[in-house]
């Protein structure tokens, strides 16, 4: 799930490792305390200005939306700047290991809000896969538990149009200056908007949280809290979506640019380099990550061809890709067989946790389909605490034989068990706890779709081809995103190079295509970060042989929470030098 936040700093939040000042000094009794001073004041400061900056399942519902007004962006620009100059006040060499390790993370993720705001990517609030007014379905789909909940949601919702006037002016800023996703990209989107402009109140999602209210509200509360609701969608938010609609219809869109690369944009080569720093929390030339991009996609093309020939397949690897796009047996009759199939697996995986995991998490998610309004630009899946969207649209695009690596990826032990761990950590940090690192996120989670071969979770050579088929697609990204940002790509090269190299569905490989090109780097993140997740692994089961535990090991990755990747890496080097004790007993 995207918060406002995240959109607000360049989508979602990551940060770079690595830039730290070179100090040599003692460690210092009062560093650490100033050090958590400064923090603890940013990240309070931090809260108020962006209520959704937590979005934990047990997070109380808040009663307004963030201001996000020019004058707004420009006083976060001057805060985050000033906390940075006052953190570089304190040495790094005088801290407490503990709080070193702190300190890397929160540095840079300082420096990526920093950039954020300096790049003003809150000028562009929407792309081909997210966008401010879908984003609120998230706040809808929350447990809501109590009274102050629901009101606080419907004043929330008549903030709306307050938070609506304030977008608009933004991405008219945006278009004043050639900032915007390319046009191709957003067309169709106008759908989602429409979806909730075009609806009856109880028909929008907004309506969602009060068609079945928990029994401590007596019942003659509830009737007045859904009348309530009621007047708040029909009276600010509908009409807020109205004026979206007729914005985005008759001046966004048509406003928008009609180039692909990031470097089109304003000091575009700059851009993309940061956007690579952001995402990947690495410094990498372009060129050196589509070389990279090039010799995996060839290697695991192998491993695929050597997996088609398991299957008894007489022909080539095209046919075998067609075969696979036509054959109705390996595509879900209803949306029900599909959810119930990725529980199964799901439920699969419970039966093994305990062999590969010493620590599992308490919080438990939800498998619901992807709500009809955004389901047509979606991905087919995403997964976050509490819950794993799945995408029952268009079910000729829902290939089975992918089902088990995706839901690896989005639910357990991916993003749906990753991010709660690092929820439960309350001994460190908030901003290590609430703050998500795509190139750790979502490598650990490509990490998972592997990780199931050693599981057991892959009980077909057509299962097995699918996890290729999605690590291959994560490689690809790294040959597609340099491409089209850096090498002067087309959409239609892009989309073939996909459609050449994986079993993705057509509709698929257009979603995913525009989501590369309208949101520069943040691609690249998957399969840089899985990578340095193996590689470290490697290097521990080489140094420790016998004494590699591999639940000590995910134990030790997944108690650090979301971190630069460098940071991860130095992570498994004392986890080797300690002899591959992880941060908990380990249970025989």
């Amino acid at each position: 799930m995207t918060s406002l936040l995240a959109r607000c700093s360049g989508m979602i939040l990551v940060a770079l490792a690595g830039l730290v000042p070179a100090r040599a000094a003692m460690v210092q009794p009062n560093a650490d305390a100033r050090f958590q001073k400064l923090y603890t004041r940013e990240w309070e400061w931090r809260k108020a200005e962006f209520p959704d900056v937590d979005d934990s399942p047990t997070k109380p519902v808040v009663d307004h939306l963030a201001a996000i007004d020019p004058a707004s962006q420009a006083k976060r620009l001057d805060y985050w700047t000033q906390t940075l100059k006052s953190l570089d006040q304190i040495p790094r060499a005088a801290l407490s290991p503990r709080a070193q390790l702190d300190y890397d993370v929160y540095r840079p993720q300082l420096q990526v809000l920093i950039e954020g705001q300096r790049l003003r990517d809150w000028e562009m609030p929407a792309n081909s896969d997210s966008s401010f007014w879908s984003d609120l379905s998230g706040v809808a789909d929350k447990p809501f538990r109590t009274l102050a909940d629901y009101r606080n949601f419907i004043r929330q919702m008549n903030d709306i149009p307050r938070f609506f006037a304030e977008e608009i002016v933004n991405m008219r800023a945006g278009l004043a200056r050639g900032f915007t996703p390319p046009r191709v990209t957003l067309q169709g989107r106008d759908a989602s908007i429409a979806a909730v402009a075009e609806a009856a109140p109880e028909a929008t999602f907004f309506y969602g949280p009060f068609k079945d209210m928990p029994g401590n509200i007596a019942p003659e509360e509830q009737v007045l809290l859904r009348a309530a609701a009621v007047q708040a969608i029909e009276n600010s938010v509908i009409p807020a979506y109205a004026g979206l609609l007729g914005f985005f219809r008759r001046e966004y869109l048509p406003g928008t640019r009609t180039t692909l690369a990031a470097s089109e944009l304003p000091d575009g080569a700059a851009y993309y380099r940061a956007k690579i720093r952001e995402f990947t929390t690495l410094d990498m030339e372009p060129a050196a990550i589509h070389e990279l991009g090039l010799a995996e996609v060839a290697r695991l093309h192998a491993e695929m061809v050597a997996v088609m020939s398991e299957t008894g397949f007489a022909g080539d690897f095209p046919q075998f890709l067609a075969m696979l796009r036509s054959n109705p047996e390996f595509y879900a009759k209803t949306p029900e067989e599909l959810l119930m199939r990725a529980a199964w697996i799901a439920k699969k995986f419970d039966g093994k946790a305990s062999q590969y995991f010493g620590y599992l998490p308490r919080a438990r998610f939800a498998i619901k389909p992807v709500p009809d309004a955004i389901a047509p630009f979606y991905t087919a899946g995403r997964g976050g605490p509490g819950v794993y969207l799945l995408n029952t649209w268009d079910l000729a695009a829902r290939p089975l034989f992918n089902l088990t690596a995706l839901t690896l990826h989005e639910s357990a032990p991916g993003h749906a068990f990753q991010i709660p761990i690092a929820l439960e950590h309350t001994d460190q940090p908030a901003f290590r706890q609430n703050v998500y690192i795509s190139a750790y996120g979502e490598g650990w989670a490509v990490y998972c779709e592997k990780l199931g071969l050693e599981m057991g979770m892959y009980e077909t050579p057509y299962d097995r081809f699918g996890m290729l088929g999605y690590q291959i697609w994560r490689a690809a990204r790294l040959v597609i995103d340099t491409g089209l940002h850096a090498r002067g790509w087309s959409r239609e090269q892009a989309m073939a190079y996909l459609h050449d190299n994986t079993a993705l569905p057509d509709h698929e490989i257009e979603t995913e295509v525009d989501r590369y090109i309208a949101w520069p780097g943040q691609a690249l993140s998957y399969y840089l970060g899985a990578l340095t997740i193996w590689k470290a692994r490697t290097r521990a089961e080489t140094a420790l042989g016998s004494n590699f535990n591999i639940r000590a090991f995910h134990d030790t990755v997944l108690e650090l929470g979301s971190v630069p990747l460098p940071v991860l890496e130095a992570r498994i080097d004392r986890f080797i030098a300690d002899g591959g004790k992880g941060p908990y007993p380990q249970m025989e």
